[in-house]
């Protein structure tokens, strides 16, 4: 298992994630699901995710593989690029279940990333924190893992950005949500011209 993997998750993921913890069955405690995405030199892009029902009990995992499995076929339907690339977590630690959950996904997957996003907002953030599973032990000797941190980082398109601009106008005074009008194409144009003009600035200045 190499360790200088890094992880590029896009925020569409997150507002998902959110969304299966705000939907969860009131006696679950955490949420997980797999993650979507493609694998390429190193970098893992985590482009997509869907929440998988489960069960945590003291000495065991239940889990609905087959509905996941069935999620899985269905979006390899609509998009085909997207593979299975490991598997995420609401929370901000690693639980004793994460070992017997990260061995289903490495069987679906070559070297799969495990995601937890703190859904608590301690310290009034959402850490997202991401770690592969290295393995441990002797020769012919009892084996065990352990779960490293790596790179992770939030990447978007330039329709995701647009939409992430819009989020924080949302954001009122203390953090307060606040609503907010429609724009009209004359408004939109002149605050793109405006953008514009600064990032033009900018360049000149450098030059």
């Amino acid at each position: 298992m190499a360790l200088n993997i890094s992880v590029k998750v896009h925020p569409v993921v997150l507002f998902q994630i959110v969304d299966a913890y705000e939907r969860r069955n009131a006696d679950s405690h955490r949420v997980i699901g797999t993650l979507l995405g493609t694998s390429d030199k190193g970098v893992v892009e985590v482009t997509n995710c869907f929440c998988v029902p489960h069960k945590e009990h003291a000495d065991q995992v239940e889990a609905e593989l087959n509905y996941a499995m069935d999620v899985y076929d269905l979006n390899r339907r609509v998009n085909s690029s997207e593979s299975i690339v490991g598997w995420w977590a609401t929370g901000n630690e690693v639980t004793n279940h994460s070992s017997v959950i990260h061995e289903y996904y490495s069987r679906e997957c070559r070297d799969p990333v495990h995601v937890t996003l703190d859904t608590s907002l301690q310290g009034g953030r959402m850490g997202m924190r991401a770690y592969v599973c290295v393995a441990l032990g002797v020769p012919r000797g009892k084996q065990g893992c352990m779960f490293t941190p790596i790179d992770v980082s939030l990447t978007c398109y330039e329709p995701e950005i647009v939409g992430l601009q819009l989020c924080q106008k949302t954001m009122g005074p203390g953090g307060r949500s606040r609503q907010v009008q429609p724009m009209l194409d004359l408004a939109q144009v002149a605050e793109a011209a405006s953008k514009l003009s600064s990032l033009l600035d900018q360049v000149q200045n450098k030059l």
